[in-house]
């Protein structure tokens, strides 16, 4: 007997994090990448009759085929569960650096220690770095309450990825930022469900393609205009087509939703 799954060509979503040898993610990329594992995520937890609880999201755990789609996979640990505030009892196991605490001392296991765990994703995402890494100063090993630690303090914008710079929009990182911060309380009952944070993170995706449009506009215009000083007086000037672009095309634009799809392996 055997296993057959589907080839996904780009490996893990670690890979393309921490090793060296892998071209980094844009922000847009990224972004993406978490919009398609958190759509996964949802159907795990509402697409069956009582619920499929994942139990060891992690980079790991998420596989991207040729076009960087994302899929969650490795169910090995999963477990049935409830939708509702009810449990399910079980002996703790995860990986550690992504293990919802609450589970870890109450041995009960809700949908809610998936969000934590992709909280932890979301993190690593954002900053390019293992959940644990203990090369670095006790303060820093653990991801989850590192970043949690600088989130608090407005510090967030120093950790991130340096790859990253200058690409993301302030506004686009504030709501991921937000995002991740909520899916990491402490109390299960103060995180967001998966339906919340994929609506967040898709919130997050258009505030960062509103920017590229909003660039391509700007950049537009201003080379149009700067075309048109060479031109006669006489000759009429004309708008370019990207300063035509009015509000109501703008917002249509802004409003449409990634197109990946998910569906479990």
């Amino acid at each position: 007997m055997i296993l057959v799954y589907e080839f996904m060509e780009k490996g893990t979503l670690r890979d393309h994090l921490y090793d060296s040898d892998v071209p980094r993610l844009s922000w847009n990329q990224r972004l993406e990448i978490c919009t398609g594992a958190a759509r996964g995520l949802h159907y795990l937890h509402t697409g069956a009759a009582r619920g499929i609880i994942h139990r060891d999201v992690k980079s790991t755990n998420i596989l991207l085929d040729e076009n960087h789609v994302a899929k969650v996979a490795d169910f090995g640990l999963s477990r049935s569960g409830a939708l509702d505030e009810t449990h399910v009892s079980t002996n703790v196991k995860g990986t550690f650096g992504y293990l919802d605490p609450e589970y870890m001392m109450s041995e009960q296991l809700t949908a809610k220690s998936d969000v934590y765990s992709f909280g932890v994703v979301l993190l690593e995402v954002l900053c390019g770095r293992p959940a644990i890494d203990p090369t670095l100063p006790r303060e820093q090993t653990n991801l989850a309450e590192w970043g949690m630690l600088c989130k608090k303090k407005g510090l967030l914008e120093q950790i991130v990825d340096s790859s990253l710079k200058n690409q993301i929009d302030p506004s686009s990182l504030r709501t991921f930022g937000e995002t991740a911060e909520k899916c990491l309380q402490d109390d299960a009952s103060d995180r967001p469900t998966m339906a919340d944070v994929l609506w967040d993170l898709e919130y997050a995706l258009q505030l960062q393609k509103t920017t590229k449009l909003k660039e391509a506009h700007e950049d537009s215009t201003t080379i149009d205009a700067s075309s048109a000083a060479f031109s006669l007086p006489i000759v009429q000037r004309f708008p370019s087509l990207g300063s035509t672009t009015n509000g109501d095309d703008m917002r249509d634009s802004d409003l449409d939703t990634t197109e990946n799809k998910f569906s479990p392996n």
